[in-house]
């Protein structure tokens, strides 16, 4: 395979800045800027230890593609005069850390982690009022598009790409003649649609992926209550990975397989505690915005209550891990609209 060219973001030139920050264009630049400083932190590791040169390439392209998401933003941060984030810096990353996964991880890794990247991306594009910022959006999730073709197109290559079931091509065009159609939990039960095989099988992807990190990341925890909330999110994980693929498997469909062996035994950690545990949260919430699509392409009442439960799960998961931050004071608050409340002196106004 030829070497994958560095993915850049050119810097946008000033468009229409005369117009001030909205609260969604502050919002998706400040978790975009924050996630990004993050993946910096993880693929710099990465670096470190890779033995694979086509794995490699495509890891240094992620990298400088992070790189340059959180240049550009910081330069809209400097021109409109918004406070630059923390994020994540040097301090939260051990590069002498010893290796903890695997190359074939890496590729795992960018694909479970690029589809929480254009999830914000997209939705963001649609609410930018201003050009420049609509136009950063635009370029990143081209590139992120980009980078996630690669990455397809190097598992494949490496052996490591693992389909989608594959169902029967349709004969004729049909309708739905009967409202047992909706049935899950009683009843003649229909076979998964093929919306329905899919969504479960992005939902496996994701979470085989995630118990690994989750894996690694509870073995080099440091703090007691972040390795219990790490080893916690490990059992929902699994749990939810039992469910989705009893599901494909009453249809004789196969479910994608376990990462778990990806892991070294290593347990000197390679990254700051409040990185894995924030890491996590941003990913457990992608899994919520997942699960809701499933949900919403569903047909069937018994998949509609399994991610009813998976969204209560993973709410309540994230809420925990929430705390944690707040507790341990490492959770930085993104933008906020004005308490008039407190303004007012904290009268609350007669009903």
């Amino acid at each position: 395979m030829k070497p994958i060219k560095p993915t850049k973001i050119q810097s946008n030139k000033i468009n229409n800045t005369n117009h001030k920050l909205t609260s969604a264009e502050m919002g998706k630049l400040w978790v975009t800027y924050t996630g990004n400083t993050m993946s910096t932190c993880v693929l710099r590791y990465y670096l470190q230890h890779i033995e694979d040169k086509d794995i490699k390439v495509v890891i240094e392209n992620a990298l400088n593609l992070s790189q340059s998401i959180v240049e550009n933003i910081k330069e809209i941060f400097i021109r409109d005069n918004f406070p630059i984030p923390i994020g994540f810096t040097k301090e939260d990353v051990n590069l002498g850390a010893p290796r903890l996964f695997s190359d074939e991880f890496y590729l795992h890794y960018l694909n479970y982690t690029s589809k929480a990247g254009m999830s914000i991306y997209s939705i963001a594009i649609p609410i930018m009022s201003r050009k420049d910022v609509r136009e950063l959006f635009i370029n990143t999730l081209q590139s992120t598009v980009k980078l996630v073709s690669d990455v397809n197109d190097i598992l494949e290559a490496k052996g490591f790409l693992v389909r989608p079931p594959s169902i029967p091509t349709p004969k004729k065009i049909d309708f739905v003649k009967q409202q047992n159609y909706l049935n899950g939990f009683f009843g003649n039960v229909r076979p998964l649609h093929a919306l329905e095989v899919a969504h479960l099988y992005d939902n496996l992807e994701n979470n085989v992926t995630s118990k690994a990190l989750l894996i690694g990341f509870s073995q080099v925890a440091k703090t007691e209550k972040v390795k219990k909330f790490l080893l916690r999110g490990k059992e929902i994980t699994s749990k939810h990975i039992k469910s989705c693929s009893q599901q494909l498997h009453k249809d004789n469909l196969p479910s994608p397989p376990l990462l778990d062996d990806l892991v070294s035994t290593s347990t000197f950690s390679p990254f700051s505690d409040k990185l894995m545990l924030w890491h996590k949260i941003d990913m457990f919430s992608m899994k919520i915005r997942s699960d809701a699509n499933g949900m919403s392409l569903n047909g069937r009442r018994d998949l509609g209550g399994m991610y009813t439960k998976f969204l209560m799960d993973i709410g309540l998961y994230v809420e925990d891990g929430a705390n944690i931050m707040i507790d341990q004071g490492w959770m930085e608050q993104p933008p906020e609209a004005v308490d008039r409340d407190e303004l007012s002196g904290g009268i609350k106004g007669i009903e």
